[in-house]
């Protein structure tokens, strides 16, 4: 059974997710529109295709060396599927169940994704440090795996809880990513957190949280990160440098703007924000970023 603990993170059994600091400004939940924008539907799904060959020809009949089509020449009636629409994206219906702005919330503006792919971004806003990021995490892993191939998964360190060790969490992850091990070391590193305790915040007693001066540092995540084939020296040369810096920069820039309050939280495409009390629990979270991801690659 998880404790809970004066200054951390709500457990599983609650749902609720480690979250902001009280003095930090709450952004206004989008409430549900229906004018609100959205982006521009491909409009060739209901546009009649070109005639037949022998009408569609490019120029005129004697610049394509064709003859004019035969009196009663009718053009197909069969659709053109859209071009921005990839294919095996299946056609998109509406769930009445889930409720913009209560299950989950529009993020107005959109914002940029946190990488750079073309396709539709899950984005998982997180920290290692974070109980119910631990709990959340094999659905998460799960998620990665399932998401169709129009869709793909990221993920978004948070900074906000210094007393849990975020930020240093959030360095080491940005490091891993930078040096090709994130990935491959993520259910470890976890496991390193919460299992054996190696990079525990906690005390060795369960009575509390360690004083900010006892955390686990970056030279221990070096440590840990030697197991997965990173020099410990690299890691912290890494992990200090300017790239990574303005790494850590963007990603506090993209929560704030994402309006993220807690952690575990979802992002689909910069537009759509997903958390555990409002979709009604970490299965209906997995759940709804599939249907959101789906209605964004319809372009719905």
């Amino acid at each position: 059974m998880l404790k809970r603990l004066p200054i951390l993170c709500f457990a599983l059994l609650t749902l609720a997710a480690c979250s902001h600091d009280s003095n930090s400004p709450a952004p206004a939940a989008s409430a549900p529109s229906s004018s609100a924008s959205a982006p521009v539907q491909a409009s060739a799904a209901a546009t009649p295709a070109p005639a037949t060959a022998s009408t569609a020809a490019a120029g005129s009949p004697a610049e394509s060396g064709s003859a004019p089509a035969a009196a009663g020449t009718t053009a197909s009636t069969t659709p053109a599927a859209p071009a921005d629409v990839p294919a095996d994206v299946p056609a998109f219906v509406e769930d009445p169940k889930w409720v913009e702005g209560k299950n989950y919330f529009r993020i107005e503006p959109t914002q940029p994704k946190v990488s750079n792919t073309d396709k539709v971004e899950v984005a998982e806003v997180f920290s290692y440090a974070c109980p119910s990021c631990n709990a959340f995490h094999p659905m998460v892993d799960e998620l990665a795996r399932s998401l169709p191939s129009y869709a793909v998964m990221a993920y978004l360190p948070v900074s906000f809880m210094p007393q849990e060790n975020f930020p240093m969490f959030q360095r080491a992850f940005l490091t891993a990513q930078a040096l090709g091990v994130a990935e491959k070391a993520n259910d470890a590193m976890y496991d390193a957190v919460w299992k054996s305790k190696e990079l525990s915040s906690e005390r060795a007693d369960g009575q509390g949280l360690k004083p900010m001066s006892e955390l686990p540092t970056l030279a221990d995540a070096a440590k840990f990160y030697a197991r997965y084939g990173v020099d410990p020296k690299e890691f912290l040369a890494v992990a200090n440098s300017f790239s990574i810096n303005t790494q850590v920069k963007r990603a506090d820039q993209l929560v704030k703007a994402y309006g993220v309050e807690g952690t575990p939280t979802l992002v689909i495409d910069g537009k759509y924000r997903i958390d555990g009390p409002s979709a009604g629990g970490y299965a209906q979270m997995v759940e709804l970023a599939k249907y959101l991801a789906a209605k964004e690659a319809a372009g719905k």
